[in-house]
């Protein structure tokens, strides 16, 4: 006992110690001496790549929440036409990097681009580019990383909706609620903790970007990142940018902490595990729920 106990805590440090190790260093950069490239993005871009960074965040966090847990939602609790094989499809969006995603939507949207052959050869020839929707700058790297990120709370949603218990859901019938307001009363919250873990993949993903915010011409941290570390070869200050970010996810991931105070998102199994019971969907309810999960499948 003893043995496997000292396998585990030698296994468990030696991961943590290689964990550490990068950010160990990106703290010690504060101590480094830097180049005048601190001067000139304090004066210049600066305030623009906090400013971008901090709106990319936010909206790709409330698209990635709304994509994921609905679409998890509707293939958890209901049966709809090609149900069992969204359950599945909808995890493909991993397959695709971000920086696709904002090539293709570029390459659909633009003047003269695949929407514009469409519509040519379904109606004939016309000015259409002034009609199709153009999705590039900040918007696109938005919908570029949403769509690519979702999975992640797609598939941590998921799992916890499965195993809630078909008596939380009986619970919203007595009390009277609709399945709406069963779904952000009681589903959504019993399902916190999945949803905030897979928020937090999508947060440190989305600020780790480079590939997408660059096709798109959009400065955030990332760009300071890579121009410190390339153009000007200052590393330290590289670090030091770094550093910011890993506070940024730290202080995310405290107010969520606190904000949970003492609440508890387990069942006691004791207590009777009662399977839940799909619904079957059927008429203009069944067609919304698969055009909802085709149009985000079709999408990649």
């Amino acid at each position: 006992m003893l043995k496997n106990l000292n396998i585990w805590f030698v296994s468990s440090l030696v991961v943590s110690i290689g964990v550490l190790i990068p950010i160990i260093t990106v703290f010690f950069s504060f101590f480094e001496d830097t180049s005048n490239y601190y001067e000139i993005l304090k004066n210049t871009f600066l305030i623009e790549y906090i400013f971008n960074s901090f709106v990319l965040l936010i909206s790709v966090l409330i698209l990635t929440f709304l994509i994921g847990t609905m679409s998890a939602y509707l293939v958890s609790f209901y049966t709809f036409p090609f149900s069992e094989f969204f359950k599945w499809a909808l995890i493909l969006s991993f397959a695709v990097p971000p920086y696709i995603y904002a090539y293709s939507l570029t390459a659909f949207f633009e003047n003269y681009g695949t929407a514009f052959t469409i519509l040519t050869n379904l109606f004939g020839e016309g000015e259409y580019n002034s009609d199709i929707p153009k999705f590039d700058g900040l918007l696109g790297a938005i919908l570029s990383l949403s769509f690519s990120l979702f999975a992640y709370v797609y598939i941590l949603s998921r799992a916890s909706f499965l195993y809630q218990s078909q008596n939380l859901i009986d619970l919203g019938r007595s009390l009277g609620f609709s399945k709406f307001k069963s779904l952000y009363k009681l589903i959504l919250p019993a399902a916190r903790p999945a949803i905030v873990a897979g928020l937090s993949l999508v947060a440190m993903e989305t600020l780790a970007e480079f590939g997408a915010v660059d096709f798109f011409s959009i400065n955030t941290l990332t760009t300071g990142i890579y121009n410190s570390w390339i153009a000007f070869d200052d590393l330290a200050f590289s670090n030091r940018l770094s550093f910011f970010l890993l506070l940024f996810i730290f202080a995310l991931f405290i107010v969520e902490n606190l904000s949970r105070k003492k609440a508890k998102y387990h069942f006691n199994s004791k207590g009777g595990f009662k399977q839940k019971e799909k619904i079957n969907l059927s008429g203009k309810k069944s067609v919304f729920a698969f055009i909802f999960c085709f149009i985000i499948f079709s999408y990649f």
